[in-house]
């Protein structure tokens, strides 16, 4: 095939596709040694719809496998099969502990005095995001935040300080990307073995492939919206792609987050995702349960 034909099937894919991702803004075609068109074209065609390199060489390879799988090329039909991506078979021997496919609000929360009021306020999941570099100190408020939610029916993940957190015995332990490919394999064993829920951030298709290897028990997708919260290495991913990830990852507890607020949630809501994500919304709220009460009914 001519480079004209790959061409024009990679145009033929942004055409189909252009409507959905819009706005986009093109990202640089990585180079590639694949000699598959359809390769090329995918990647290329992704690349121009704004994935970043390591999601269009992910879509790219899922565009190939599905083709191969179905026999024929057809560029309307967007990669959405888990065995295209390589995604594991579930369920997965070494999955960790499951936690409900629908953890409802789920507010993340600087200190185990938020942890409390939002548990006592009724929100399902709330998760301790404590910044802190004192072993002492984070040791400490994981403990307060575990002590917190007793006598409520929230869930307490805790974020990064997973040693502290199997230490008081936490629900679960959320870790971002970086701090997954940190882990050791025995550590994450000792996560999975002591009981413990695992939450892991991802910001595109790549880095829901890695997640899927390690069989978590929830995904996060995001950022969907801005964020000042946290500086991102990723655009904001938008509604359109939040529904394509959560198509692809349905068979897994799925949390969207990144600059939701109450405004948002029906279109989040309809995306299909059981669970949402929200910090500013209740931290900055002047009346933080009263903004819990009303998050709490836009997501019933």
């Amino acid at each position: 095939m001519t480079s004209q034909q790959i061409d024009t099937l990679a145009q033929e894919i942004v055409r189909q596709h252009s409507h959905t991702f819009a706005p986009c803004t093109p990202q640089p075609v990585p180079a590639t040694t694949e000699p598959s068109p359809i390769y090329q074209a995918a990647l290329q065609a992704c690349s121009t719809l704004g994935f970043i390199a390591p999601d269009a060489q992910c879509l790219a390879r899922a565009w190939l496998a599905q083709t191969k799988r179905a026999g024929s090329f057809d560029p309307s039909h967007w990669p959405d099969t888990a065995e295209d991506f390589g995604l594991q078979a579930r369920p997965q021997p070494t999955h960790f502990a499951p936690c409900p496919h629908a953890l409802g609000l789920y507010a993340v929360l600087p200190d185990a005095q938020w942890v409390g009021r939002m548990a006592r306020a009724g929100v399902p999941t709330v998760q301790l995001r404590y910044k802190s570099e004192d072993a002492c100190a984070i040791e400490q408020e994981v403990q307060a935040a575990v002590q917190a939610v007793q006598g409520t029916a929230a869930r307490l993940f805790i974020n990064d300080h997973w040693e502290a957190a199997l230490a008081a015995k936490a629900y679960g332990i959320h870790l971002g990307q970086e701090d997954l490919d940190a882990m050791r394999p025995e550590d994450l064993e000792r996560i999975r073995t002591g009981g413990l829920r695992l939450g892991v951030s991802t910001h595109g298709y790549a880095e829901m492939v890695r997640a899927d290897a390690v069989g978590p028990s929830y995904i996060a997708l995001g950022a969907v919206f801005p964020t000042t919260l946290k500086r991102m290495a990723t655009a904001p991913q938008g509604v359109a792609r939040l529904a394509a990830y959560v198509g692809l990852m349905q068979h897994y507890p799925l949390v969207a987050i990144g600059g939701i607020g109450i405004e948002q949630f029906a279109s989040i809501r309809a995306t299909g995702v059981g669970s949402i994500a929200v910090v500013r919304a209740v931290v900055n709220a002047p009346q933080p349960e009263a903004a819990a009460t009303a998050l709490l009914q836009a997501m019933a």
